[in-house]
Order: C-alpha cells, then structure tokens, then sequence
C-alpha cells in the first residue's frame, strides 16, 4: 500500500497534430497535455522526467531531464499542474510512458508513474 502523504497522480490526453506531420517522411507530430494531481497530504514538487517513446516499428527513445517544459513547479495537496509538449514519432502509431521523480515538503523522494498511453493518428487503428 502506498503512503497516503505521497500521492501524485498524473493523466494524459493526446492529439495529432497534421499540420506539423509529413507523413510521407515518415513524420508524424503528436502533442500531449498532462495534468499532474497531488492527491498526497503534502506539497510536492516535480524534480525531474523520464519518458520512454515506443514508436509502432518497436524502437525505443529515452527522455530525461530537469523539470517540464523548463518549469518545476511545486503543487500544493489537491492541487493540479498541467503542460502541454509533444514528440514525433516515424509511425503512425507509438505509445508513451515514464515517471516524474518528486520531493515532498518534508524531503522524501518518490516516484508519480505515468502510465503508458497510445499516441494513434486518427483512423490508424480499427
């Protein structure tokens, strides 16, 4: 069971973005809004990302970094944070998943999982 002081949860919606694909290139742009929820008891701010990007052809592109679009923001109990960024993939369809490493206010370190979620231009899938 996880402890209650240290709950972030995080939920992502997708959309593609054709006007910066070139699908003939094999280009296709996706951007992705993320909504980070402290559901713990106490402040927590966001350290640093990991991102993992499976494109449809199996290949693997690893993202690490400070913060999120140059922003560490600190997200006070029932508070959100919410950014959009986005990738390009070679394929039509990819999924992503990674974890957001965080600090409570009273120094502890964890880990705000995010689960993986499909980037798919519309109709690539049936």
């Amino acid at each position: 069971m996880s402890d209650p002081r240290y709950q972030v949860d995080v939920s992502v919606v997708t959309r593609f973005l054709p006007e910066q694909s070139q699908p003939d290139e094999n280009r296709f742009a996706f951007a992705y809004t993320v909504t980070i929820q402290n559901n713990g008891e106490l402040p927590a701010k966001l350290l640093t990302r990991h991102w993992v990007i499976t494109d449809g052809d199996g290949h693997v592109q690893e993202v690490r970094g400070a913060g999120v679009v140059g922003q560490q923001p600190l997200i006070a109990p029932g508070a959100s944070h919410s950014y959009t960024s986005g990738t390009v993939m070679a394929t039509q369809v990819g999924s992503m998943q990674g974890s957001y490493q965080m600090v409570a206010e009273d120094g502890k370190r964890f880990d705000a999982i995010i689960a993986p979620f499909r980037l798919a231009v519309p109709g690539a899938l049936h």
